[in-house]
């Protein structure tokens, strides 16, 4: 069944049962159990910060299941330029079958799912990053099992806070270690309680450690906060991710890449047999993909 949501803003913009089948078929999907398609679709992506990995894997996954992917970079539109995002959202919505953003203000987002006809996908805002989420549970199901237990180590980020909520609804037991003046916002571990889940955060990275099966940092200076270098590099001290934080347990190590290396995060840890990055990075596409075929699949006519 279609999701019920007609947007994908947050992580909890579906239930556990909806967030359960979506990964159910981007397994599906990934292991060419399945092969829904969704031809001539064409998804439109809007970004205001520049990528790798949501940018090649929606525009791949999309010629993938047989429809086009549009970039609109900030030369392509006429955003910045006096046309209003509501304009610009009602426009979108009568050419493609639906909207990725990748933007800084999640409240764009929001005004480009009330105004665009069509479903509007979070491809990243500066408080959430729900797409990289259904990747990383995803991921925990293929390497680790689905009871897990996942430490974030680190900035209290929109990848951070997406991914505490995703995995309270997912079952996952989630401990948080973050700097007091970098956390996440205290309405996330509200949400996280909403379906079960008692999260405490602490400051103290090495509390979170033991029976851990998974490590999950980010990096402490995201795209924009440049200026803010020594400060954090100062915040951060003790919370880097690296052999000696992760000596005594067998914990697998995730990060959703660019990773900072010698920062947030060593070499040797990265390139390690710990490292699940790699196939994070790959399972972005087979997630979002599953996620377009929820969204799209009626309006396409095509089933699996």
């Amino acid at each position: 069944m279609p999701l019920a949501t007609d947007d994908f803003l947050d992580i909890d913009d579906v239930t556990p049962a909806e967030l359960d089948a979506l990964l159910d078929r981007a397994a599906a999907m990934k292991a060419g159990e399945t092969e829904p398609r969704l031809p001539d679709a064409t998804l439109g992506m809007i970004f205001e910060k520049p990528s790798t990995r949501t940018r090649i894997s929606f525009e791949t996954g999309m010629t993938r299941l047989g429809g086009h992917a549009m970039f609109l970079g900030p030369d392509d539109l006429q955003l910045g330029h006096g046309e209003p995002l509501r304009d610009t959202a009602r426009v979108l919505g009568r050419y493609v079958d639906a909207v990725m953003a990748r933007l800084f203000d999640h409240a764009d987002v929001e005004t480009l799912a009330e105004h665009a006809d069509c479903p509007v996908i979070n491809g990243l805002t500066d408080e959430a990053h729900p797409c990289q989420t259904l990747a990383d549970l995803l991921t925990i199901r293929e390497f680790v099992g689905e009871d897990a237990t996942v430490a974030w180590v680190g900035d209290g980020n929109n990848v951070g806070q997406s991914f505490v909520v995703g995995a309270a609804m997912a079952g996952i037991d989630v401990r948080v270690a973050t700097p007091d003046e970098y956390g996440m916002d205290p309405a996330v571990f509200e949400r996280a309680a909403a379906f079960g889940a008692d999260v405490e955060p602490t400051t103290d990275p090495e509390s979170v450690l033991d029976g851990a099966d998974v490590v999950y940092t980010d990096v402490w200076i995201s795209m924009g906060q440049e200026d803010e270098r020594h400060e954090k590099l100062a915040a951060f001290d003790g919370f880097q991710v690296n052999a000696d934080l992760l000596a005594g347990t067998d914990a697998k190590v995730m990060h959703c890449l660019p990773a900072h290396r010698g920062e947030e995060i060593t070499n040797d840890v990265l390139e390690s047999d710990r490292a699940l990055a790699w196939e994070q990075a790959e399972n972005r596409m087979h997630a979002q993909n599953a996620l377009l075929v929820e969204l799209l699949e009626d309006e396409a006519g095509n089933g699996s």
